[in-house]
C-alpha cells in the first residue's frame, strides 16, 4: 500500500477588493437598525422598570462595542478568507470568516450557474456567482466578484460544463 499525502492548495482568486466595503456597508446598516432598537428599549426602560438598572447601561455598551468591532473587523477578515478558482474539471471555494468552508465540484455534476445581484450590490458593481450541482450540499456560492469578471466566469463555466457528457446527476 502506497501512502500519498497529497495537500490541498488554497483557491487561486480574491474577490474583488470592493467587497470589504460592500461588506462593511451592508454591516453597517444592519448594525444601525440594531443600535436603533437597543436605544429605544433603553430609553423606554424606566417607564417599563423602576428606573434604568446597572446592567441597562452595561449591557447597551457592551452590544454596541461588538456591533461597531463586527462593522470593522468582518470584513477584512473575510476578504482574505475568501477564494475561488475555477479550471477545466472543477470548481474550487473557500468562505466564512469565523467558521469557514472550503468546497471543491467537479464540473460534470454542475447543474445550473447563476449570477445575482442585489441593490446594494449593483451600486459597488459586485454579483454573487452561485453553482448549482447534484449535491446534497446545497450550491456552491462565490459572493463579491467584480460584475463583469462574473459575467466572464458564467460564460466560461457555462462553455466548459456545455461540452462535457451527461447529465451532471
Amino acid at each position: 500500500m502506497t501512502d500519498v499525502t497529497t495537500t490541498l492548495r488554497d483557491p487561486a482568486h480574491q474577490v474583488s477588493p470592493r467587497a470589504v466595503t460592500y461588506w462593511r456597508v451592508g454591516a453597517a446598516i444592519g448594525a444601525v437598525v440594531l443600535v436603533g432598537l437597543l436605544v429605544a428599549a433603553y430609553v423606554a426602560m424606566p417607564w417599563v422598570m423602576d428606573g434604568r438598572p446597572w446592567w441597562g447601561t452595561t449591557l447597551l455598551v457592551l452590544l454596541v462595542a461588538v456591533e461597531v468591532a463586527y462593522v470593522v473587523a468582518m470584513p477584512s477578515i473575510r476578504f482574505r478568507v475568501h477564494r475561488w478558482e475555477v479550471t477545466e474539471t472543477a470548481i474550487h471555494t473557500r468562505s466564512g470568516w469565523i467558521s469557514r468552508e472550503t468546497r471543491i465540484a467537479p464540473l460534470s455534476r454542475v447543474q445550473t450557474v447563476d449570477s445575482q445581484q442585489g441593490a446594494l450590490m449593483r451600486v459597488f458593481r459586485l454579483s454573487t456567482l452561485v453553482v448549482t450541482t447534484a449535491s446534497a450540499a446545497g450550491p456552491l456560492t462565490i459572493v463579491g466578484l467584480d460584475q463583469d469578471e462574473a459575467r466572464r466566469v458564467v460564460a466560461d463555466l457555462v462553455a466548459i460544463t456545455g461540452a462535457s457528457q451527461g447529465d451532471a446527476t
